[in-house]
């Protein structure tokens, strides 16, 4: 079975993937608010019934602590982890202020919904310091595409690894803290090039169906300073505290 309408993508780059994936969403209407979807986490029809989905699996279930990235299509992941009880993690847009932490008794029920926006978390979430994250059960990320072997491609600008990245590097995930995507049955292809700090997910959840993803490759133990460019360490501030502690 071939990915994006029957045609193999085996010799496509990350980027050429994108934009297949962007254009296809948008002429088959599968597309979903804010629209266009270029440049983005593409929201998707169905990413409700495919966070529901989410939160059936087992490893949901168990999280105490469940990390989220806070694109539109994950919003009702985000909710859901707030109505099981469980804290929700989530990185502020580019990291400019680290993460948020929510807590969803410290948060009226009323307010869950608004909560799992950006503007909300901000309201109802707290800052938290980068030696204040607590220990991860599960990590939720967004994706333009992925694989059938589980490597994601995302916008291009490299946030759901570094997060990821910094995790490992203060302990609060290891190589053993599932990593789960919601996206719709076309952002599914046959193929991404994986690069060193690429991450692999567990499991790949649509409106249709659960994709498990049994063989998984290494993934990044920590943020690989030697292809982080130093602007970018200076634009993320909780980057620069890392940096700054550890002696490399």
């Amino acid at each position: 079975m071939k990915g994006m309408c029957g045609v193999s993508n085996f010799n496509l780059s990350k980027e050429d993937i994108r934009r297949k994936i962007w254009t296809l969403m948008e002429e088959s209407n599968v597309a979903s608010f804010p629209r266009p979807v270029y440049g983005r986490i593409p929201n998707f029809v169905g990413s409700d019934i495919a966070a529901r989905k989410l939160s059936e699996q087992v490893e949901f279930k168990r999280a105490r602590v469940i990390k989220v990235n806070p694109d539109s299509p994950q919003s009702i992941v985000r909710y859901l982890t707030l109505l099981s009880g469980k804290i929700l993690l989530m990185p502020t847009p580019r990291l400019k202020s680290g993460f948020l932490i929510l807590n969803p008794n410290k948060i009226p029920k009323k307010a869950y919904n608004e909560a799992s926006s950006i503007h909300g978390a901000f309201k109802y979430g707290e800052i938290c310091d980068v030696n204040e994250i607590p220990p991860v059960d599960l990590i939720v990320v967004g994706s333009v595409a992925v694989s059938r072997d589980g490597v994601r491609v995302g916008k291009g600008e490299g946030y759901s690894e570094i997060e990821y990245g910094i995790l490992r590097e203060i302990r609060a995930a290891d190589e053993n803290t599932p990593i789960f995507t919601t996206v719709h049955d076309v952002q599914i292809v046959d193929f991404v090039p994986k690069e060193s700090f690429d991450l692999i997910v567990n499991a790949i959840i649509t409106p249709t169906k659960i994709v498990k993803i049994n063989h998984l490759g290494e993934r990044p133990r920590g943020i690989i300073w030697n292809k982080m460019p130093e602007e970018r360490i200076r634009e993320i501030p909780i980057l620069a505290q890392l940096k700054k502690s550890t002696s490399i």
